[in-house]
């Protein structure tokens, strides 16, 4: 029996995860998998040679460090609503990914350590999460730590990001005292009981917040403690949806997600508040969500989810319409048909193939048919989606090869990880050299340990005379040629196909930005 397309979209609610890095990102993604019931045990992110690593974490180099550097795509249902939760990567490396990530979902989750507050990476999270008006959930998380006190670490969030903190849940103690949480929307105290490692833990209600039961189970002075701040909040704005989905207001939670206290309450509330998929603009129209054709765009690429076939996914979000296997979808960019036989929904490590799919879903699509980061699939309308940027590079390394006879493996794992969003590959126009650019200098290091667990390429990537980069675009293609001519030991492409200029430093750009007015030079470009 087919499903009801409208009814579907309404039950969607895709969202990322964002935070500083160390802030515990990866342990909430695995507690909200466990409750959830996507998985029956989550994995320890400490400790991973004796241990389980984490569900959501592909990659060798993931699992060896502990930290996130891809994005993970993982789908459950909970309650009724059709979840699907994207894991950002954590490290600021990768923040191209990242914001990539991010124009693929409805709302985000931000996970904060509530002994530190905001964090420079949570401040470029929520700059990137502004240009989108993308509403915001907050969990502050390790309230097993001592912790800044909760009102102050609310102060902190509001003056640093401009957003209104509403309480959904309220801490009982942190540190060794922590008790458990006031959760505000249903009124009534949890508590929790330990279970096995990794298990979800029983929870233990209070209704009545002057029941005697209280006083006996943490003692009258914590108890009287927690009913003079619960009237303090009373004085606080009421929470409401519309400036919610604005990102003028931000529903709080409080929580340990190591011990997997606070999590189904932030939940249960998260799956109710969120916002069901959005409409999305492209050059020419906006497309919305309940339309009758499909619509999609391919924001991620992962090359070698499956290690033994080298395969290549294309993530792709869908905005309209309805997936059916064997259908057959536009790739607009190159103007071919193709039909589509086995996408795939992700549940962390496992991949199941996609009969269905709607509105505000994530498919992976084989990437047999050419599909590149920013591409659009449609059943037959020439769209073009906006919004998925690639920044210039601010770090830069020639690749040299330790194996002469592998440099046709070398250049193209150096292009399929370029593609992935993993760096940037630049091919001068003149001159043999392979030159990777970068924003941080852990992707150098993952693309070292990928070419050799993936591709068997063994590289090392050494520094070079370039300290900055821009693409070349003009108006008057007579004006362009001139500076190709006069510039080329400078010039490369980029995967793309793309013009940039690689020079030594800041300055030399600005000069030859100020030399060369009738040019443009772009630091970020639209896929």
């Amino acid at each position: 029996m087919s499903l009801d397309p409208q009814q579907e979209i309404n039950r969607r609610r895709t969202f990322a995860i964002i935070s500083h890095p160390d802030a515990g990102k990866t342990t909430i993604t695995e507690k909200l998998l466990l409750f959830g019931g996507a998985i029956q045990m989550a994995g320890a992110v400490r400790g991973r040679s004796k241990d389980r690593s984490t569900t959501s974490d592909f990659l060798k180099v993931e699992q060896e460090r502990g930290i996130s550097v891809s994005s993970a795509v993982m789908s459950f249902d909970y309650k009724d609503r059709a979840v699907n939760l994207l894991d950002t990567p954590g490290h600021e490396d990768f923040s191209e990914d990242t914001y990539r990530v991010l124009t693929a979902v409805d709302s985000a989750l931000m996970v904060l350590d509530a002994a530190k507050g905001v964090e420079a990476r949570t401040q470029a999270l929520m700059d990137v999460c502004r240009l989108r008006t993308t509403p915001v959930v907050s969990f502050a998380n390790k309230l097993d730590r001592e912790a800044l006190d909760p009102f102050e670490l609310m102060e902190n969030v509001e003056e640093k990001l401009n957003i209104s903190c509403i309480p959904f849940t309220w801490p009982i103690g942190m540190g060794r005292t922590f008790e458990g949480v006031y959760d505000l929307l249903n009124k009534r105290v949890v508590f929790y009981q330990a279970a096995a490692r990794g298990k979800a833990n029983k929870q233990v209600y209070i209704d009545d917040l002057y029941d005697g039961t209280l006083d006996d189970h943490i003692g009258k002075e914590k108890a009287d403690t927690l009913r003079d701040e619960l009237e303090l909040l009373g004085a606080l704005d009421p929470f409401d949806p519309e400036a919610f989905a604005r990102g003028e207001q931000t529903p709080f939670f409080f929580g340990s997600a190591i011990n997997n206290f606070g999590v189904q309450e932030l939940l249960d509330a998260f799956v109710e508040i969120a916002p069901k998929p959005q409409a999305r603009d492209t050059l020419t129209r906006t497309v919305e969500p309940d339309e009758e054709n499909f619509t999609g765009f391919v924001f991620k690429i992962q090359a070698n989810l499956d290690k033994a076939h080298h395969d290549r996914m294309a993530f792709v979000r869908i905005t309209s319409g309805r997936y059916q296997r064997r259908m057959k979808l536009r790739h607009v960019r190159l103007g071919r048909d193709f039909t589509v036989n086995n996408a795939t929904t992700f549940l962390a490590q496992d991949r199941v193939v996609t009969e269905e799919a709607f509105a505000g879903d994530i498919i992976g699509l084989h990437t047999h048919s050419g599909l590149k980061v920013g591409d659009t699939l449609t059943q037959g309308e020439q769209l073009k989606f906006t919004g998925i940027p690639a920044f210039a590079p601010e770090l830069f390394r020639r690749a040299r090869l330790l194996d002469p006879m592998k440099s046709k493996s070398l250049v193209k794992g150096l292009e399929q990880l370029s593609e992935e969003g993993a760096a940037q590959f630049f091919r001068p126009l003149d001159g043999s050299d392979y030159i990777l650019g970068a924003l941080g200098d852990l992707q150098f290091d993952v693309i070292r340990s990928r070419l050799e667990v993936e591709y068997k390429v063994r590289a090392i990537f050494e520094p070079v005379s370039l300290g900055a980069a821009r693409w070349i675009t003009a108006e008057d293609p007579l004006v362009l040629e001139k500076f190709k001519r006069e510039n080329r030991h400078r010039l490369y492409l980029d995967i793309a196909g793309n013009l940039a200029y690689l020079v030594q430093s800041q300055w030399a750009l600005d000069y030859a930005a100020e030399q060369n007015p009738d040019l443009k030079f772009l630091s970020t470009m639209e896929i």
